[in-house]
């Protein structure tokens, strides 16, 4: 992902997270620490016919990894198109080191938290409220990247 992918990426971002949304700047933060020799994030698009479909991004530091976000356009959803971001990601939290990965879900999202089980994840707690405005809880997820299969 790069600067000039930001305005499709806020728009799939607005159509599949409507009340959580992140913001423009939340985006830029992330993105001014993907690049160079001193690199903490892992940010991928996808693009179909010139379409961004489908985005995902990493957070790394001392060992251990934060799956940031992943969204599929819904036209795309059942292509495995999460299956290849997600493992993108995992493939960069090896690289950059990292044991473990982390990630929160909301609690009514379960196609997304069944495509995190195929992949190892495991429950270790929830964020009480965690996505605002709607105050929905998150559910966390752990995984142990090492020894971990690709999907």
């Amino acid at each position: 992902m790069r600067w000039w992918d930001l305005e499709p990426v806020l728009a799939l971002e607005h159509a599949l997270f409507p009340e959580d949304a992140w913001s423009p700047g939340m985006f830029w933060s992330e993105l001014a620490h993907a690049r160079g020799p001193q690199a903490t994030r892992r940010y991928v698009v996808a693009e179909e016919e010139g379409e961004i479909v489908g985005y995902a991004g990493l957070a790394a530091a001392g060992g251990l990894a934060d799956v940031q976000t992943i969204a599929v356009a819904r036209g795309q959803w059942g292509t495995g198109l999460g299956s290849r971001l997600l493992t993108d990601l995992l493939q960069h939290a090896t690289a950059f080191e990292c044991d473990e990965v982390l990630l929160e879900v909301r609690v009514d999202n379960t196609r997304a938290q069944k495509l995190y089980e195929r992949f190892g994840f495991e429950p270790i707690g929830f964020r009480r409220g965690y996505y605002q405005p709607g105050n929905v809880d998150a559910l966390v997820m752990r995984l142990h990247v090492q020894g971990t299969e690709t999907h």
